[in-house]
């Protein structure tokens, strides 16, 4: 059975930083691509973060250079460092593994909220 399980998420005022994490189980997670995804209010979910398995990072050009992506194949954990945290961060943040359009498990979802 797979799970991808998130925590991390909260409130945060503009300026902060949090740090997302996503601990699998169930895949055989170093050959996986992990990503973040997030979905605001009424927005279709997008693409914030991935790491492939050869560790190539990608990210969103709204999120360069404040977010970071990392994993730990030991431990099979993807985190997601969020620093400069900015209202329209505002969002629920879901974990992704990819193995192919045909193979991709997704997590529950946790909650960032970015507001003074």
């Amino acid at each position: 059975q797979v799970q991808l399980v998130e925590s991390g998420g909260g409130s945060v005022q503009p300026g902060g930083s949090l740090r997302l994490s996503c601990a699998a189980s169930g895949i055989r997670f170093s050959i996986y691509t992990m990503g973040w995804y997030r979905q605001a209010p009424g927005q279709q979910r997008e693409m914030v973060a991935r790491i492939t398995r050869g560790y190539i990072r990608n990210y969103v050009d709204s999120v360069k250079g404040r977010f970071t992506i990392s994993r730990d194949n030991a431990k099979n954990t993807v985190d997601l460092q969020m620093n400069s945290l900015k209202p329209e961060d505002t969002a629920v943040y879901y974990c992704n593994a990819l193995m192919s359009t045909e193979v991709q498990h997704w997590g529950q979802g946790t909650q960032v909220t970015v507001s003074s």
